[in-house]
């Protein structure tokens, strides 16, 4: 039996493995920037630097410029991943977001003239870069990856996004308490801090290999082989066998796939047979906006705030409720796979309208205790309760489950542009809510629940009439809900072949041994199948 020093060694320098940590840790870039932006909305000297107000809507720009960047960066760097390759795409991606963090760092460093502007300035930069990661490398890691629990496997790398998320806020929270909130240092740490994620990838970006398809797509077989070899070995016998039948059958698909491509005018052209599932993208990246955690991660503090607690307190139950959101993402891994994505969406959808309509109830009671003769922990604690409750249900419901659906929805031609796509949807969608959120503090108070209660609402209606379970599906399969849907000229679920992608089918279809099945794996392990 091999040592434990001799798996850790083995998993260390196993590229499969590399490429999963490598992506992982490239999602918790974004959630680094939701935490960190948190506390240095408060911050009396950042405020004063920048010449706002607490209560300017400028915050909200500030906040919400950076995802009309991840909207441009997307399209950007997800064509540039196409024509140069994935590892020089994701080298770019980095460097921008790298340079944009910097930007924001030295934001009025000499003096207040212009400090606004160039905070501007690398919110946008730091957008294209972490937006074209959030649409490269998926692309990336699927075509470098095998898992039949699909869903397991991003609902893991989507709680390294909330690791980032924990540890941009539990830095932030940190020096505040350290330095206080007038401190020049206690808004410019967390950002430098930020600095980690994109200099550590960089440096180990060179190791990784460049996708075998990516290679046959360009006409340099050549160095196809070379990958594969980089992967699974010399071209010979046993495991390295298997690395030159995936040769051979990247050769077939692309040879079979030249003739239909599919550009991103296609998906967004109403008579083309992409234009459905481009629609379902749209639409679960939409409703996720819909569910307002984009504003709950970014503006905690704010929000446990209209509930009557102090600054103090309200940033600690903030730290709470994003180390609980950590652990239930775990949750996220186990019922996925097993109930699906729709499902898990829909009781998302349920618990959220439920949580937000008692948070708007007790955040009213709280606000209002002293005149209503009441006691205001006493009626803040439900609410509190209610807010940690709807993070989980967003976690585990809403978080991975919309990135995971449109890489399941495609054919492999349009895969690339769906990813662009959703991201660019993402970063609109939540532009349009970090933007609106302080404004609703300020004129809304407590009432701003009600607000999230039926936006929930609607995203759970839409999501239960229009969206196909996809889960446990080969890709073929999800291909041919959209094929059956225009022959009964509906989009709603239900009048689908008698509702058949209402749930998800039990059983191996994944995994059915199938020419087919084959075909759609692509080409790696997950770290879990690397220890020998």
């Amino acid at each position: 039996m091999p040592s434990t020093k001799d798996k850790v060694l083995s998993l260390w320098h196993n590229k499969r493995a590399q490429v999963v940590m490598f992506s992982s840790t490239a999602i918790a870039l974004y959630g680094y920037d939701q935490g960190m932006m948190s506390l240095i909305n408060t911050n009396f000297d950042y405020l004063y630097t920048m010449g706002i107000s607490g209560d300017s809507p400028i915050i909200g720009w500030i906040v919400g410029i950076y995802y009309l960047g991840c909207a441009v960066g997307a399209v950007l760097f997800s064509m540039v991943a196409d024509r140069y390759g994935r590892k020089k795409s994701i080298f770019a991606c980095l460097a921008t977001a790298s340079l944009g963090n910097l930007i924001m760092f030295v934001s009025g460093l000499w003096g207040r003239p212009g400090a606004l502007y160039t905070m501007f300035a690398g919110r946008i930069v730091m957008g294209l870069g972490v937006g074209g990661v959030d649409a490269v490398i998926p692309i990336y890691s699927s075509e470098l990856a095998r898992d039949e629990a699909r869903g397991k496997a991003l609902a893991q790398e989507f709680q390294m996004n909330i690791f980032g998320l924990n540890m941009a806020f539990g830095i932030n929270l940190g020096v505040t308490r350290a330095l206080g909130k007038s401190s020049e240092w206690a808004w410019r740490i967390p950002i430098i801090v930020m600095q980690v994620y994109p200099v550590a990838l960089l440096a180990c970006i060179e190791t990784l290999p460049e996708s075998p398809r990516w290679f046959i797509s360009n006409g340099r077989d050549d160095d196809a082989r070379k990958a594969l070899e980089d992967i699974y070995g010399e071209l010979g016998d046993g495991e390295a066998g298997d690395g030159h039948r995936q040769f051979e059958d990247l050769k077939r698909i692309h040879e079979e796939e030249v003739s239909h491509s599919v550009s991103y005018w296609d998906m967004l052209t109403p008579s083309h047979d992409q234009f459905h599932p481009t629609f379902i993208t749209c639409l679960v990246q939409f409703n996720q906006a819909l569910t307002g955690y984009g504003a709950v991660s970014v503006y905690g503090p704010q929000i446990f705030s209209l509930l009557g607690f102090d600054i103090v307190t309200a940033e600690n139950l903030t730290m709470a409720n994003y180390l609980s959101y950590f652990v239930l993402m775990t949750i996220a891994w186990i019922l996925i796979d097993a109930m699906g994505r729709r499902v898990l969406m829909l009781w998302g959808s349920v618990v959220l309208t439920v949580c937000f309509l008692l948070l708007a109830i007790f955040g009213g009671l709280a606000m209002h205790a002293d005149s209503l003769g009441l006691d205001q922990t006493a009626m803040a604690i439900p609410g509190i309760m209610s807010l940690f409750v709807a993070t989980g249900a967003f976690g585990i419901g809403w978080l991975a489950t919309v990135w995971l659906i449109p890489t399941e929805i495609f054919p492999t031609t349009a895969r690339a542009q769906a990813a662009a796509i959703s991201v660019v949807i993402w970063g609109l969608a939540n532009f349009a809510i970090t933007f609106l959120t302080p404004i609703m503090f300020n004129n809304l108070t407590y009432l701003i629940f009600l607000v999230f209660a039926a936006t929930n609402a609607a995203a759970g209606i839409s999501t239960y009439f229009l969206l196909p379970e996809s889960g446990n599906r080969s890709f073929e399969d999800n291909v041919l809900f959209f094929q059956e849907a225009k022959k009964v000229g509906s989009w709603l679920v239900g009048r689908v072949k008698d509702g058949e992608w209402k749930s998800m089918p039990y059983g191996d279809v994944l995994l059915d041994g199938s020419a087919e099945a084959h075909e759609q794996q692509p080409l790696l392990s997950r770290v879990g199948d690397q220890i020998p």
